[in-house]
Order: structure tokens, then C-alpha cells, then sequence
């Protein structure tokens, strides 16, 4: 394991995900840590740092990328917390996730719609009140 590699995925992954990231490594650690390592070393120590898009477009795309998918709500909601932790509004998330209609269909995009409310609650944030919390 590469140290340097492993630390810069850790303090990425506590940039973007804070206590949602940690909860996906504790949990692949009785089942698979190496996939959890790799998933720091390679998804966060090198794609995120990378220079070609800041934060917010990267989580941006992983939001429109997990919600056309369609069977990774899990994920989704990680991300989507990730998306307003680096700076994406509520209504800016909702919006890729209408967007996912046109490309994903409309279940992939409902399915998108109710993972984010549930984040949205368990967040405090009332979109309907017009508020970018």
C-alpha cells in the first residue's frame, strides 16, 4: 500500500464525503477491506484530485452517473450528501436529477428525486421553502 497515495484518498474522502465516506469504509472493513482501500487509493487519492474538475462538477457527475444507474440509491445518497458538502445547491441537484429523465427515464429520475429528499430531511433542508441550505 502506497502511504503517500492512501493519506491524500483519506483527507480527500473527508473533504468531499466527511462521516458518509467513513461509514462505506467501516463497513467494507469485515467484508472486504482491500476493496476499501483500493477505493481510497484509486477513487479518491487519484481521480478526485486530479486538476480537470474542481468538486462540485465531479460530484455533479457522480449524482447524474448514480442516478442512471438506477439500483445504486446507497451510493447515490453518499453522493448526494457529497454534492452539498462541496458546494451544489439543493435545487442544482434536483435539476440533474429531473435532467436524468430525458437519458435514464423517469423511474431512474423519481427514484433519484426520493433519495434526495431523504437526504434533504435527514439534512434539515426544506426545498420547497425556497431554500439552498
Amino acid at each position: 500500500m502506497n502511504k503517500d497515495r492512501y493519506q491524500l484518498g483519506l483527507e480527500k474522502l473527508a473533504e468531499i464525503d466527511g462521516e458518509q465516506g467513513q461509514k462505506v469504509v467501516d463497513a467494507l472493513q469485515p467484508i472486504a477491506p482491500d476493496f476499501a482501500t483500493l477505493m481510497i487509493e484509486f477513487g479518491f487519492g487519484d481521480i478526485y484530485t486530479r486538476s480537470g474538475l474542481d468538486l462540485k462538477s465531479r460530484e455533479i457527475a457522480t449524482v447524474a452517473a448514480l442516478t442512471a444507474l438506477g439500483n445504486a440509491t446507497p451510493q447515490l445518497k453518499v453522493h448526494i450528501h457529497a454534492a452539498l458538502n462541496v458546494g451544489c445547491s439543493p435545487k442544482e441537484i434536483i435539476e440533474v436529477l429531473m435532467q436524468m429523465a430525458l437519458y435514464a427515464g423517469f423511474p431512474a429520475a423519481l427514484n433519484g428525486l426520493f433519495a434526495a429528499k431523504e437526504v434533504f430531511d435527514e439534512r434539515g433542508i426544506d426545498v420547497t421553502a425556497g431554500s439552498d441550505k
